[in-house]
């Protein structure tokens, strides 16, 4: 029998919540000092873990960078599937993604850095990856359903393509996000201020639609 002196025993290990644990200070300080400045210490120091228990689940440092971008644009891909666009008209869905992907993008501005920084690197670490093609697919399945509809219906132009037109979704919240200061100092005004936000939502909405539109049905 244990003695009542005997010092409380230790909970056992959760892998998948350290492995979440080490990837959610990953993906900060990754976003924050990029890869080369990144270090595993400073990871470590963020966790209740250690270096060798990063490399142990890792293997490396570019490995857990690897992890991390894949696991930021896997949340994305869950999140979009969420958004029910299946039942709305195909205009209505197109207007939900766009704003979903404007809000996405202002309220997870470590993906935006990620991203930005895997860009410098020409996507070499992406490249490596097993699942993030596949897993990427999915939005360009989901605009072209949406936009077949529509194409069917008769309210959308006929040469709309899928990757093209998520190109245009996706670029002004992406860009507002990651040239924020240059274009803040250049143009002495926030592109996140506050006051310009509704204005510049439905500015991206407009545009999509306004392409989609052109010569619907010609």
């Amino acid at each position: 029998m244990a003695s009542d002196d005997a010092p409380p025993a230790r909970p056992a290990r959760d892998p998948e919540a350290t492995r979440r644990d080490i990837l959610d200070a990953a993906t900060a300080e990754f976003a924050e000092h990029g890869l080369s400045g990144a270090r595993i210490d400073a990871i470590a120091a963020r966790t209740r873990t250690t270096v060798r228990m990063i490399y142990y689940y890792f293997g490396s440092k570019e490995g857990l960078y690897r992890a991390a971008i894949e696991r930021a644009y896997g949340a994305m891909r869950a999140a979009e599937r969420e958004l029910g666009l299946d039942a709305l008209t195909p205009e209505g869905a197109v207007q939900r993604l766009v704003e979903f992907v404007f809000d996405y993008h202002e309220a997870n501005q470590g993906f935006n850095r990620l991203v930005t920084i895997e860009n410098i690197h020409r996507a070499e670490h992406l490249s490596r990856s097993s699942t993030i093609a596949a897993a990427n697919a999915t939005v360009i399945e989901t605009l072209s359903a949406i936009l077949a509809r529509g194409q069917a219906d008769g309210v959308f132009r006929v040469d709309a393509d899928a990757v093209s037109v998520h190109l245009l979704i996706t670029a002004f919240p992406f860009f507002r996000v990651s040239n924020r200061h240059t274009l803040g100092l250049l143009f002495g005004r926030d592109p996140l201020d506050e006051g310009l936000r509704a204005d510049q939502r439905r500015m991206c909405v407009e545009a999509v639609l306004g392409y989609l539109r052109a010569g619907a049905g010609a």
